[in-house]
């Protein structure tokens, strides 16, 4: 089989897309599941977040979409708006040669209003997470009635988050004919019987799920429970890893850790459920733009986080379920980078140990926390500091506006500018530490797009 992107059936717009973007070779789900899904076929593909299942699936509903129909041939649900956003983002990017495709995203947590507008302008393709979309089904704003294609993306944690019902609801309105798609990191029980009630005589691909150890090193430390705080600081002064994910299993429990954390000057930031949706996409994008160097998460929370640079992971405590341990650690090594997996785990935990030993077949490599770098008054402190401006795309803002503002005449030098992220009502950018409050001061004094617009520093 040979993985070049050029021996598939693919319109040549969509093959020049793949080339711009530096995507030649096919990645091991690409291989196996696009013969499958440019054939019509449907499938179930066990493949973990940054194995390249995005691409795979776009790919298959761009190659044969019509647009000059504008009602919508493809919907993808996902299980959180992060993850939407990242999967009509990579859409949008593959069909840049393609006469005038319209993605839409619908998720929650944003007004219904100006979703019911874009929805009257028509879409090709509706990426949006199971809760808003059925809202929008029995308003009757969406139709799905000319639909060709379904995907399912992360269906396990979308069962995990209780989606199961407005799945099918969802489903239940799309023609039989369709094409379905089903890509899942696990395979519990849940997906099985999803699988057998919605589609026909699916082919099943599975991509090794389980971490090459050349690409992700673990390590385990034995701890004393009263231990951990201490722990996961001098973890991260003696490793030292510009971004870092630490996994703990509850709400308060991240808020301690971050707080910790904060205290010893290790910039950290805490994401969990009882965030509200704005406070979420900030903290999200403080991290992506390394204004933070650690982020406390639980596993519900980090759902759909696609994050590319990810050094390492700590589990502050082992998780129960040695599959989610898998999909944790998962975060780091990702595009070809190393990543590195460091584990506590309290004398309780042994048997959760030996059940993520026996998954792996193969022993642990345990390592002692007495042989790290004793904590002295290290600090741990990002390069980046992010400004946040009370504008976004709903006022037409684009980067470049934002980018225009903070470097024309006599401005700051652009390389020291980093990313900029624009919601509906917000925009983040990214500026070196340093130049944090003269990038305020451009930013108060001049205007954006013929506007005046508030900014702060978070």
């Amino acid at each position: 089989m040979t993985d070049a992107f050029a021996t598939l059936p693919l319109p040549a717009p969509l093959l020049a897309s793949l080339d711009a973007l530096g995507y030649r070779q096919m990645t091991p789900i690409q291989a196996h599941s696009l013969p499958i899904i440019l054939a019509g076929g449907d499938l179930i593909a066990q493949a973990k977040t940054g194995s390249g299942k995005t691409c795979a699936f776009a790919l298959g509903l761009l190659a044969p979409l019509n647009p000059r129909y504008f009602g919508c041939q493809a919907l993808v649900l996902c299980p959180t708006r992060e993850l939407a956003d990242q999967v009509a983002k990579e859409i949008r990017l593959l069909a840049r040669g393609l006469d005038n495709v319209k993605v839409l995203t619908l998720c929650g947590g944003v007004p219904f209003g100006p979703q019911i507008g874009s929805l009257e302008h028509g879409a090709h393709i509706v990426v949006g997470t199971p809760g808003r979309v059925l809202e929008h089904l029995n308003r009757g704003s969406l139709r799905l009635d000319g639909l060709n294609r379904l995907v399912l993306d992360e269906a396990d944690r979308m069962l995990d988050m209780g989606f199961v019902d407005a799945i099918a609801a969802i489903i239940e309105q799309t023609p039989a004919r369709r094409q379905t798609l089903l890509f899942s990191a696990t395979y519990p029980e849940g997906i099985e019987q999803l699988a057998a009630r919605f589609l026909r005589q699916p082919q099943r691909v599975e991509v090794e799920a389980l971490h090459d150890d050349s690409q992700i090193e673990q390590r385990f430390y034995e701890v004393d429970p009263a231990q951990r705080l201490d722990a996961v600081a001098r973890l991260l002064l003696h490793f030292r890893p510009a971004s870092s994910v630490v996994f703990c299993q509850t709400k308060a429990q991240c808020q301690e850790v971050a707080a910790a954390l904060n205290a010893r000057k290790i910039s950290a930031l805490a994401l969990h459920g009882d965030l509200e949706q704005r406070e979420r996409d900030q903290v999200l994008a403080m991290f992506a733009n390394q204004s933070c160097c650690v982020l406390v998460a639980t596993d519900v929370a980090a759902r759909g986080l696609d994050i590319d640079t990810v050094e390492a992971v700590i589990n502050f405590e082992l998780t129960r379920d040695p599959q989610v341990h898998i999909h944790r650690i998962g975060r780091s090594g990702r595009a070809g980078a190393k990543g590195l997996a460091l584990s506590l785990v309290a004398p309780s935990e042994a048997s959760r140990a030996s059940a993520i030993e026996a998954l792996q077949q193969a022993p642990l490599n345990w390592a002692r926390l007495d042989n790290l770098k004793p904590l002295d008054d290290a600090r741990l402190l990002p390069p980046m500091t992010t400004l946040c401006i009370n504008g976004g795309r709903k006022d037409k803002l684009r980067p470049g506006d934002i980018l225009g503002a903070l470097t024309g005449e006599d401005g700051l030098p652009g390389a020291r500018i980093g990313k900029i992220a624009l919601y509906d009502y917000n925009a983040y950018v990214a500026v070196e530490r340093e130049l944090a409050r003269e990038a305020l001061q451009r930013l108060s004094e001049r205007k954006v797009k013929g506007r005046h617009f508030k900014a702060r520093i978070l």
